[in-house]
């Protein structure tokens, strides 16, 4: 379904009507209301945080588990690619390597979806007609998110109206820092509306938010603003997904869901590039978070070499050895 943006929505002056955010009461009615009511969410042990990831990070999975959860991390892939030289031929090699991770094994599953520059997003979902593997684009003039509302919206129409069936934009981290929590609120709010159908995936850019606690506050804010999932970074920025980082962001959705009802997804991204990352992650997500996020509709990978990885594991507890660097494609 293509979502045609409202041309008013592109020079409006006001903010969107912020309607009471139950069970919450008005906490959008003024900023220093947001930030009494973010600033007021408990905060975050940085030593807890990074010394229960460490023991989580030491657990051992082996044999069929280690199976399943190697195929569930192919499942939750969002095969990336976002290079200033990125081109159709590239973009059609992703979606087919998306569809059959592993040419020569049919039991391989296939990755969530492909995930590109808005301007390529019809050339991946021709590719990806038919499968169910969704087509991801960036927006919100990624990945600085320096832009003017009209031109952020313009960005996501035009992704939209492209194919994009998932959305993946960024915050203004400036504004965040500097205490502007509603105008970050109200740009998520105008972002989902343009979206339509199309789900929203709200980047907090965590590398650029200096702690925890403003990694958890963001996650409230995006979570309050209608953001279908949180997602750590824009992979341009170091450090990226980080385990405590993740942390955080899975206690906070297990808590909005407990408070709310409503259950969003998380999406690391950045420098998840081995199987051992990919499976310390699940082993989180199912500590912390619980096993219901433990799903492609929940949880996601933002990824380009991760598939590689896990494939050359995938084979070896296939066959019992690894296969040389030929049996993948190089992306």
């Amino acid at each position: 379904m293509t979502h045609v943006l409202d041309p008013d929505a592109l020079t409006a002056k006001t903010p969107p009507r912020r309607e009471p955010l139950a069970p919450f009461g008005d906490v959008t009615r003024s900023d220093a209301a947001f930030r009494a009511f973010l600033h007021g969410l408990p905060g975050v042990d940085q030593v807890g945080a990074e010394a229960r990831v460490g023991v989580l990070g030491t657990r051992s999975i082996k044999t069929t588990a280690k199976a399943w959860a190697i195929d569930t991390a192919i499942s939750m892939v969002d095969l990336t690619t976002l290079e200033g030289a990125d081109t159709p031929g590239k973009v059609r090699s992703l979606a087919a390597k998306a569809r059959r991770p592993d040419p020569t094994d049919a039991s391989c599953p296939p990755v969530a979806a492909v995930c590109v520059y808005g301007d390529l997003a019809g050339i991946a979902r021709d590719a990806l007609a038919g499968t169910g593997i969704h087509t991801a684009a960036v927006a919100t003039a990624f990945p600085s998110g320096r832009a003017s509302r009209a031109v952020k919206l313009a960005d996501v129409g035009d992704a939209v109206a492209n194919g994009a069936d998932e959305i993946d934009m960024v915050i203004d981290r400036g504004a965040f820092l500097a205490g502007r929590y509603l105008d970050v609120f109200d740009q998520i709010v105008a972002v989902k509306e343009a979206c339509g159908d199309a789900h929203l995936k709200v980047i907090l850019e965590t590398g650029e938010l200096v702690t925890l606690d403003n990694v958890r506050r963001a996650s409230w804010l995006a979570m309050l603003a209608g953001g279908d999932f949180i997602k750590t970074s824009t992979g341009k920025v170091s450090p990226a997904a980080t385990l405590p980082v993740c942390l955080v962001m899975l206690e906070a959705v297990r808590d909005f869901r407990a408070t709310t009802g409503r259950q969003i997804g998380v999406k690391p991204a950045g420098g998840i590039r081995t199987t051992k990352d990919a499976v310390k992650h699940l082993v989180l997500v199912n500590e912390v978070a619980g096993p219901d996020w433990l799903s492609p509709d929940w949880f996601r990978f933002g990824a380009s070499t991760l598939l590689n990885d896990l494939l050359l594991q995938r084979q070896k507890l296939r066959t019992g050895h690894y296969s040389g660097p030929d049996h993948v494609t190089v992306d």
